[in-house]
């Protein structure tokens, strides 16, 4: 350093500068203490921290602005801090200017080691919002661990009580009883679904993958179906539960309609769940309209067993529950609010909460939608209903789907209604099914093995028509609304989330994609340019073993592609000897399968091939018996249905 920059900085600190930045306008608070406990000197940080004047508490005694409960603990360390020359990081609480208390900590440097003064240099620091921050990651903590005993119980409840009901099903019980298992089992079923829903949903909310559609929609479609939806429990707990709607609201709004009902389920639930007698009220009306768009208020009210003031500010709080006994005495995950908050927030809306223990709740939420540009309506009287402008046996499905259980239940709701079904266990046996039988349309699950849901509905879209234009439904348990996107992407025609209900298939199928039979489906071996299949033969060679000719016609239908491009290459090389070999290759299978003119247009092959003349000839005779023989193949594939 330069000779005039150090005469500088000596001068500085000589004329106390240094002293003056660092210490007395540092952002630490300083005090001198000595070993009695009175104060010898302090900062200006004191003022600006802990509210008392300079130099105002020189003279006083450090210990009688302990917080009393810690006064003696901390004595005992300040004692301790004399007979060091330093010591580090010892908390304690400080009483401020206006009768509060802030959390301090600090470093020690004993005078007396160095200097002979008994006296402490105290370097102070605030670590209130630090506390403060520990202790609400601690509560969280302990909020998470409680969710997690909670979610664990409520988990196996429900998995107990199917399991349980299940083995007494195998009891063979009276017809009575059965229902009773099969009841519970529904029951159990419905809750595991809730509990897992607010899962999923909260952790596609925390990743920011979930989206909100903007669609048109009217309240009185909405709520009359949601509300019915409580009835039963409400008549059981002998509640009233009434709605109403705002006249002005029968228009169309532009949202999120399921987001909506998810929102007003869960304060519906909650509200049934925790009133046990009197009334539930729930109620839409308009809040405020600007232009295009009005705020509409939506408010769920109670004569439940309210909620203690002090817990207003955390029922909203994921994991969290007014009460641990709450949760053993109703159940729940304590998601529902926080989920219902961050819809609401999601939309630019708000949500309110007013309580009285032992008198009711009234929650209120307010989301802004735009008017949709339509006339209002009045809405037609009943509800859909599982019924058909057909008749649903000439309706014909493919199912595929690689789980048994899912493929059962899928199956036992289509047998219901008397439709055929077909099944498949994975994408390329449903192609083949496909390419053999003529269907209405195919359910398609999406996760399965050797051929999953997207490449398989990429593939169908791929062949000859009316294949390629058959209507998709995708069915998946990944939820989300880009689950979704990429069935759409891959040609599914449409989107249904596992697990569903009877009511949610039927709707789909015939409400949303106005599924109809297109065809008559029975596909007739019927001769293709005179050619016809004559299992005689084979069947006679065989003893009429099933196995055995099941095996034969597999091994040709899988066979027979390769071989057909494979002479196409020839015929495009016009290696005539290599078409030649082909035909003679396939030739036994056509005595086999009893199809005399593909064999007797294989010798002709053969010959020509074999002569190297006539390649002209060779060329369109080999076109038309490889088109034969895809036709051929297509016939056996229909045979081998049939084959026990």
């Amino acid at each position: 350093m330069p000779v005039s920059k150090m005469k500088a900085l000596e001068n500085y600190i000589r004329k106390g500068g240094f002293f003056k930045a660092v210490v007395e306008d540092g952002s630490d608070i300083i005090f001198i203490v000595d070993f009695e406990g009175a104060v010898l000197y302090h900062n200006n940080s004191v003022h600006e921290t802990l509210g008392y004047r300079a130099r105002s508490l020189v003279g006083k005694k450090f210990f009688d602005y302990i917080i009393p409960s810690e006064r003696d603990e901390f004595i005992k360390r300040f004692k301790h801090c004399l007979k060091r020359a330093y010591s580090e990081k010892i908390e304690f609480q400080f009483l401020c200017r206006d009768n509060t208390y802030r959390f301090l900590e600090f470093n020690a440097i004993n005078l007396k080691n160095k200097e002979g003064i008994p006296a402490l240099i105290l370097d102070c620091r605030d670590i209130t919002q630090r506390k403060r921050d520990a202790e609400e990651l601690l509560r969280l903590q302990k909020a998470k661990d409680q969710f997690l005993a909670n979610i664990s119980h409520e988990i196996r409840t429900p998995i107990n009580g199917i399991a349980g009901m299940a083995s007494l099903l195998n009891l063979t019980p009276n017809a009575e009883e059965r229902e009773t298992y099969l009841s519970a089992i529904r029951h159990s079923a419905e809750n595991l679904k809730v509990i897992i829903n607010d899962i999923l949903d909260l952790a596609a909310i925390d990743s920011g993958k979930l989206k909100f559609e903007k669609i048109a929609f009217n309240l009185n479609d909405i709520l009359p179906s949601l509300i019915s939806t409580f009835t039963y429990q409400a008549r059981e707990k002998k509640i009233e539960l009434s709605y109403s709607i705002d006249p002005s609201l029968n228009t169309f709004l532009l949202g999120d309609p399921v987001r909506l009902n998810q929102i007003l389920i869960n304060l519906i639930s909650n509200a049934v769940k925790f009133t046990h007698h009197g009334s539930i009220k729930v109620r839409c009306s308009v809040s405020k309209s600007r232009g295009e768009k009005s705020w509409i208020a939506f408010e769920v009210c109670d004569t439940g067993i309210g909620i203690p003031s002090s817990k207003l500010n955390t029922i909203f709080e994921s994991f969290s529950q007014a009460d641990e006994s709450v949760t053993r005495k109703y159940g729940g995950t304590g998601l529902g609010l926080t989920i219902v908050k961050q819809l609401v927030e999601m939309q630019r809306g708000s949500i309110y909460v007013s309580s009285q223990e032992n008198i009711g709740s009234v929650f209120s939420v307010i989301i802004p939608y735009t008017l949709a540009k339509a006339k209002s309506f009045e809405r037609k009287a009943g509800q859909k209903k599982l019924t058909s402008p057909f008749d649903l046996h000439n309706l014909k499905i493919l199912l595929v789907e690689d789980n048994d259980i899912n493929r059962l239940y899928a199956k036992s709701i289509l047998k219901n209604w008397q439709c055929q079904a077909d099944t498949a266990e994975n994408g390329l046996i449903a192609i083949e099914k496909l390419k053999a039988q003529e269907y209405d349309v195919v359910l398609m699950d999406v996760q399965m093995p050797v051929m999953d849901g997207y490449e398989t509905a990429k593939a169908i879209r791929l062949m000859p028509s009316p294949i390629s234009t058959i209507p998709i439904i995708a069915l998946s348990a990944n939820a989300t609304r880009s689950d979704a996107e990429l069935c759409l992407a891959a040609g599914m025609n449409d989107y249904l989330a596992k697990p569903f209900t009877p009511e949610d298939l039927y709707s789909k199928l015939f409400h949303d994609l106005g599924i109809r039979p297109r065809h008559k489906h029975e596909k007739v071996a019927e001769p293709i340019n005179g050619l016809t299949i004559d299992l005689h033969y084979l069947r006679s060679v065989s003893n009429d073993n099933a196995e055995f000719i099941r095996d034969i016609i597999e091994t040709f239908i899988e066979s027979l592609p390769t071989i057909i491009e494979q002479m196409k290459q020839a015929l495009h090389n016009e290696d005539s000897l290599k078409a030649a070999q082909l035909a003679h290759q396939l030739k036994p299978s056509f005595t086999l399968l009893g199809v005399p003119e593909l064999k007797k247009k294989a010798i002709l092959i053969e010959e020509y091939g074999k002569s190297g003349k006539n390649l002209e000839v060779l060329a369109g005779l080999s076109q038309e018996f490889l088109s034969a023989c895809k036709q051929i193949r297509e016939q056996l594939i229909i045979e081998l249905d049939k084959i026990n």
